[in-house]
This record gives C-alpha cells, sequence and structure tokens, in this order.
C-alpha cells in the first residue's frame, strides 16, 4: 500500500493529480468527461448524497444543488484521457482527503456499473505536491492547463512549442478544463472554481500560460 509523504494542511496549496490502473483510460467520451466535472461540484461537500437519485432524472441539473460546509477550493482543473490534474486548497481539517474520496468512489462507481467492470480504477491513492511558492503555483496553474498541447504535439515540453496560434486555438477549444473559464467563457462548470481562496494574482493567471507558451518558443 502506497503512503502519501506529505501533509495535506488548510491554508496551503497543492496539486492533486491520480490516473488509470496501468494507464488505462478512465474518460471515453463526453458524458464520461462531464460526470467527473459534474462530481467535482457535487463531491465539495460536507453532507452525504445519493448519486443515483440525483441523477436518476436525466432532466435534473446537479449544479443547481445546494453546498453546505464546502471541503475544498478548486483553483483550476484539466481531464485528460487517463489521468486528472486539480489545483486545491483545504476549508476544512482533512478537506482533501474528504473530498477525493468522495469524488474517486463515485466516479468509479459509475465507471464500473456503465463499463461492466469490478475493481479499482485508479492507480493507489491520488497524488499531492505541495505549492511552497509563489513561482511553483504559478507554474502548476500553467501546467494544468498546458496538458492538452500534447493531444496536437506529443514533443511540445521537450522542443517547444512549434505553432502557438495552433496551440492557443486548440487550448481555447478543448472542453475538459478550467482554461475556459480563465479566458471568459462563462459555463456552468465555473460553478466548481473557488478563486476568491487563492492569490490575488489569480485574476490574471491567464498570464501565465501564455507567458510560459511564449518562452517555450524560444527554445
Amino acid at each position: 500500500m502506497s503512503i502519501r509523504k506529505i501533509n495535506l494542511v488548510q491554508g496551503e496549496y497543492y496539486h492533486i493529480y491520480n490516473r488509470g490502473n496501468s494507464k488505462q483510460k478512465i474518460f471515453h467520451n463526453k458524458e464520461d468527461y462531464l460526470r467527473f466535472i459534474s462530481l467535482l461540484y457535487i463531491s465539495n461537500t460536507s453532507e452525504s448524497f445519493s448519486l443515483y437519485d440525483l441523477t436518476r432524472n436525466s432532466n435534473f441539473d446537479i449544479y443547481e444543488v445546494g453546498r453546505n460546509n464546502l471541503l475544498v477550493n478548486i483553483g483550476a482543473f484539466c481531464l485528460m484521457s487517463n489521468h486528472f490534474h486539480i489545483l486545491i486548497t483545504e476549508m476544512t481539517e482533512g478537506g482533501i482527503s474528504k473530498f477525493m474520496q468522495k469524488l474517486g468512489t463515485a466516479y468509479s462507481m459509475y465507471y464500473n456499473k456503465k463499463y461492466e467492470r469490478s475493481g479499482g480504477l485508479f492507480e493507489g491513492k491520488f497524488k499531492a505536491q505541495h505549492l511552497g511558492t509563489d513561482r511553483y503555483l504559478k507554474y502548476l496553474f500553467s501546467y494544468i492547463h498546458l496538458n492538452p498541447i500534447k493531444l496536437i504535439q506529443k514533443d511540445w515540453k521537450e522542443k517547444g512549442i512549434r505553432n502557438m496560434k495552433e496551440v492557443l486555438d486548440y487550448l481555447s477549444k478543448y472542453p475538459y478544463s478550467s482554461y475556459l473559464d480563465f479566458i471568459g467563457e462563462k459555463r456552468i462548470q465555473n460553478k466548481i472554481l473557488n478563486v476568491e481562496s487563492f492569490p490575488k494574482y489569480f485574476p490574471n493567471k491567464i498570464f501565465f500560460i501564455k507567458e510560459i507558451l511564449e518562452w517555450l518558443t524560444l527554445r
């Protein structure tokens, strides 16, 4: 059994991530991505809920469910086919662990039922990196949102961005991250984000993404 090597405490920022067992896909289609995104919203409460009761009516809007006592505040997220990234800070003691347990359990139940499988879906416990400096926090904010670039240029990290316009256009159309929320798109998913708990420079978050992209083109 893996043991997490860092403590998760209130008032600090963390990069949370995990992937499918043996790097298997955990998102196969739009329905899967949107289910996980909706769980980012509804799992973020100390209250218990029945996912079945909430979703058995196809016309039910899960984002209209009121939430009390948030466990965490989310600053950014990105989903890829076999893994996910979340930028997060705790609101209550033990909030990150409780939130991730609810999120992982609910999505695994959905996935296993839909695809008629059993057993663990994720590669052990979720992973966490402590973002102890502004520089590291800014970098991880950008890193999380830049992940989809590998879908159009696999070697971008090693060789830099070849076509800035193409990359920015692709990111602006990738629907399974919070990037669109920060470039002014009005989406239901922006109810997931709670940026007021992050440093005051976060209203200009998109600046950090473009800054890193431009740096990469000069490599």
